[in-house]
Parts: C-alpha cells; sequence; structure tokens
C-alpha cells in the first residue's frame, strides 16, 4: 500500500515536469557577429470555404486591411498547395498562402500574429491557419 502511494504522489509532479518542458520558450540562438535575434513567424492559411475559396481580391484585401498595418516593415508571401486532416477526419486539399513575418518577438507583435491568424479564422470561416514559430539569425 505504502509503495501505490509513493507511486501516486509522484503523478502530480511528473505531470507538472511534462506541462512546464512543453511550455519551454524557445532558445536564443547564438547569432554571429554582424546577425541579430529575431523571430519568424509563418502562417499558413488554407484557401477553401464553405461556399467556395477565398479569391485572389478577397486575399489582398485582407493583406491590406489586416496584415500590412500590423507589419509595415515587411512580409513575404508565397501561394501554395497543402494539405491537412480537419476536424472530421478527412483530409482536405487545397490552394493556400504562406505568409512569413520576421520581427522582434515583442509583445505587441505576438499579439499581432495571433490576430492575423483569428481575424482569417473568422473572416473566411477556418476551422485552423497554421503558424509556426521560429527563433532566427538575422542580418541585414
Amino acid at each position: 500500500m505504502n509503495s501505490l502511494r509513493l507511486r501516486l504522489a509522484f503523478v502530480p509532479a511528473l505531470a507538472i515536469a511534462a506541462a512546464t518542458v512543453a511550455c519551454a520558450p524557445l532558445r536564443t540562438p547564438a547569432c554571429a557577429p554582424g546577425q541579430q535575434a529575431a523571430v519568424q513567424d509563418t502562417l499558413y492559411f488554407g484557401t477553401a470555404k464553405p461556399a467556395g475559396s477565398v479569391s485572389p481580391a478577397e486575399w489582398t484585401k485582407f493583406l491590406e486591411e489586416i496584415v500590412t498595418p500590423r507589419f509595415p516593415q515587411g512580409l513575404t508571401v508565397s501561394a501554395a498547395t497543402g494539405q491537412w486532416r480537419g476536424a472530421d477526419g478527412s483530409i482536405v486539399r487545397e490552394e493556400s498562402h504562406v505568409l512569413q513575418l520576421v520581427h522582434a518577438g515583442e509583445a505587441v507583435q505576438e499579439s499581432a500574429v495571433s490576430d492575423i491568424a483569428a481575424s482569417y479564422k473568422r473572416r473566411f470561416e477556418q476551422e485552423a491557419v497554421l503558424r509556426v514559430r521560429a527563433n532566427v539569425c538575422i542580418a541585414l
């Protein structure tokens, strides 16, 4: 019985340790001379929506109204084709837009990236917008 209590006592500690590791911040890279640390966010926007797809004009308007005001210093957009598994288990294949943003990683920029994803999901009835975040070194 004591052995069982001892093992059960470790369960909360293991859960806390696992949660802490899962939430650990990305390590800042050791940048070479002439480089500086930055954050690169890459967002993947699918274009299929319940009634049709996001048109080129709708995407351009989204960039002008939502993205550019938050990142006027610059951004990169690429066209892509991708697939993912929807919440219902089906494979969704669709044209996509890939948005790359490089920034200092400050709270205002982190919030802006989250706002962009949330706005796209709301505006175009999307289930998800994939966000990939990485600490990088940049040189201008």
